[in-house]
């Protein structure tokens, strides 16, 4: 009978330990002091049978709070020791985020020394150019227009001179359109209202957009904030823009203009159901002179996308081959606005 009492005090040392293991200091005497309730009455029911069991069981009480301390006390160094962990681990997330934010705008600065280079050495080649272009330019359109004034229109040169004329302004627009990406100028910022400026823009297109059978439509949500910029070189971007979208729908389709707020930006989104874009040209078609047409400058999105960061906003693009392409202008809000 013996031998099971001894068997009993020896598992009240299993709820003393998993109370310290699950709530620390607290636990593990809470659950010693209650163990050492129950086991009292069977000490002093033998009181004076047999002193030195007495006090082997009283030594026994006593380790029942000790295991209890030293059991929630080690539980509790290694939930700090756990919490500790923790804090480094989110301190180093933290860390790496960070790091990584910094590189992209690293990357992204460097992008925009290399472009701000190119545009420089553009810079210095425009003025030459247009003095050296245009003007001839000028004199062969001038005199192509005197001859044909001397040839009647059912003759075969007059056909000639009106190609001529033709080529000459096709030229002078990509001597406009090289002088339009190289000079940087003076941008004269206010309130802009995107809405009204891209129905503006519709109309300069509609001509153009029913002859090629290209529907137009403009999704812009009511009441729209306005953004802060130039609303003449906002048009001339909305412009290349929609003209690319129609010029990749030679026989007809859907040209979509959606605006939306974005949290603290303004979306301008072009969609067309072209042919779409490679992925692997996303990173090229901003760049000047690329060009996927062969009557194309390859100046069109060069221009608008010089035109949108200087403003502060971003152009992107999305696209899969044949399942059309999506230009995503995003202006940041003025503070007022984004508040």
């Amino acid at each position: 009978m013996h031998h099971y009492h001894d068997i009993y005090r020896r598992l009240y040392y299993i709820p003393i330990i998993l109370g310290g293991l699950w709530f620390t200091v607290r636990g593990g005497l809470a659950v010693a002091l209650v163990v050492s309730v129950l086991y009292a009455p069977h000490v002093l029911l033998q009181w004076g049978h047999s002193p030195a069991t007495e006090l082997e069981q009283y030594l026994e009480i006593l380790l029942y709070n000790v295991i209890g301390l030293l059991t929630g006390m080690l539980a509790h160094r290694e939930q700090e020791q756990k919490l500790r962990y923790q804090k480094t681990s989110e301190r180093l997330e933290e860390s790496y985020v960070k790091l990584r934010n910094q590189a992209d705008q690293l990357l992204e600065i460097e992008e925009q020394l290399r472009r701000a280079d190119r545009l420089s050495a553009l810079g210095e080649l425009s003025a030459g150019m247009a003095h050296e272009i245009r003007n001839p330019l000028g004199s062969i359109r001038g005199t192509a227009e005197i001859l044909r004034s001397g040839i009647d229109k059912d003759d075969k040169r007059y056909e000639f001179s009106e190609i001529l004329v033709k080529e000459v302004d096709r030229l002078e627009g990509v001597v406009r359109d090289f002088l339009n990406f190289a000079r940087p100028g003076n941008i004269d910022r206010s309130a802009v209202e995107i809405d009204k400026a891209l129905q503006e823009v519709i109309v300069l297109v509609r001509q153009q957009a029913v002859k090629a059978g290209v529907e137009i439509e403009l999704d812009c949500c009511d009441g729209l904030p306005t953004v802060l910029g130039n609303a003449e070189q906002y048009k001339q971007a909305f412009l290349n823009l929609a003209l690319n979208g129609l010029q990749v729908m030679p026989h007809g389709g859907k040209l979509t203009i959606a605006c939306r707020r974005e949290k603290d930006e303004l979306q301008i989104r072009f969609i067309d159901i072209g042919p779409g874009i490679p992925v692997e040209l996303h990173d090229r078609i901003f760049n000047p002179f690329f060009t996927t047409r062969d009557e194309g400058t390859g100046l069109g999105l060069a221009i608008t996308h010089r035109i949108i960061d200087s403003h502060g906003g971003k152009l992107s693009v999305e696209s899969d081959p044949g399942a059309g392409a999506t230009f995503i202008v995003a202006l940041p809000l003025r503070q007022k606005e984004a508040g």
